[in-house]
């Protein structure tokens, strides 16, 4: 069982080949693959964690499409002040199927 964990949007992510993956928005290139760089690989029995290995390793992904996450809604209330203040926010993701781990 061949599968690493990729850094993706600030968090780390624990992919296969085949395996479909939600990150934070991502800009793909014009063939819509993109690479992701691994900090962790697990090829059966070796496991590889030091740096110069991992910088040969290549990740590859293709994008699925993009989307936006659930609302979050924000509020903010002072007692006795009338103060009181409503924000909502969606964060954009992107969805990815991993492709290769070489």
């Amino acid at each position: 069982m061949v599968y690493a964990v990729v850094r993706a949007g600030g968090r780390q992510e624990k992919v296969e080949v085949g395996s479909v993956v939600t990150l934070d928005r991502v800009k793909a290139r014009e063939n819509g693959t993109i690479e992701l760089p691994a900090v962790l690989l697990v090829d059966g029995e070796n496991i590889t964690s030091d740096a110069a290995a991992l910088a040969k390793v290549v990740v590859t992904a293709e994008v699925l499409g993009d989307l936006r996450g659930p609302k979050i809604v924000i509020q903010k209330f002072k007692n006795k002040t009338g103060y009181k203040k409503r924000q909502g926010h969606r964060q954009e993701l992107t969805r990815v199927k991993v492709t290769g781990i070489k």
